[in-house]
């Protein structure tokens, strides 16, 4: 199939489809005359991307999954590092969430101390649009 083709089947722009080419990510074998030609492992490996990407991996973070299925196996994440880079990006979000915890924490603790001492208007006269 050529480039458009594939775009449309998996829901992408023919420009995304050279960026990851660009990228080493995508392999397009050429025809005579000169158009790219991908196959259905193509689809699935752009498939693969999209997909990881989609649940917060970057583009960088796709290459073992890719190397996986390039390498034969049945999914991007049958392979080793593939494992790897799920531990990692996870360990990443547990450690986002335990600094929004925290903020969260702290924002509360806050907001009960201000209500607690009965906040007014500051004295701050009210304008004819507020009333």
């Amino acid at each position: 199939m050529r480039i458009g083709e594939l775009a449309k089947r998996v829901g992408t722009t023919t420009r995304a489809l050279r960026f990851y080419e660009d990228q080493g990510l995508l392999a397009a074998r050429r025809a005579a005359n000169g158009y790219r030609e991908y196959d259905e492992d193509d689809l699935r490996l752009v498939s693969e991307i999209q997909a990881l990407q989609a649940v917060g991996l970057s583009l960088d973070d796709t290459r073992p999954f890719v190397e996986c299925l390039r390498a034969g196996n049945p999914a991007g994440d049958a392979c080793a590092d593939s494992i790897e880079v799920y531990r990692r990006k996870l360990a990443e979000v547990d450690a986002c969430l335990e600094r929004l915890g925290t903020v969260r924490s702290g924002l509360l603790a806050k907001l009960a101390r201000a209500m607690a001492r009965d906040p007014g208007t500051c004295g701050v006269p009210e304008t004819t649009e507020e009333r």
